[in-house]
């Protein structure tokens, strides 16, 4: 139990991160119209999803299969966003084409998930 905790508290941090990094971003491109400053502060967002897997697999190791594979595919989703460079994908990345404002987002419903679940 002990280590679904610690994975809930380090997905909690990186979904506060990325909360942040977006709030920034939103805030520099339509206050300050600086085009380079959003793109660098999504392609740190899209790096932080990116080395999620890797940052988590120690704590995810023994859940269900269900846990590793949607870990692996939050980080993948961001390699390919920085793959071809695409910022419009980096700030789509955790968000589904019916997204909200107010909305919890793919991986913040994930950490819902793992709330729930019995180990």
């Amino acid at each position: 139990m002990d280590s679904l905790m610690e994975l809930i508290a380090l997905l909690e941090k990186r979904a506060q991160q990325i909360r942040s990094l977006e709030e920034r971003a939103d805030k520099v491109i339509q206050e300050q119209g600086d085009q380079e400053g959003y793109e660098r502060i999504m392609r740190e967002k899209a790096t932080l999803l990116a080395e999620l897997y890797e940052d988590t697999r120690a704590l995810s190791h023994g859940f269900d299969d269900m846990v590793d594979a949607r870990l692996e595919r939050f980080s993948q989703s961001a390699f390919s966003s920085l793959k071809v460079g695409s910022v419009f994908f980096m700030s789509a990345l955790l968000y589904p084409e019916d997204h909200k404002p107010g909305d919890l987002n793919d991986l913040e419903r994930f950490i819902e998930t793992l709330r729930g679940m019995k180990v």
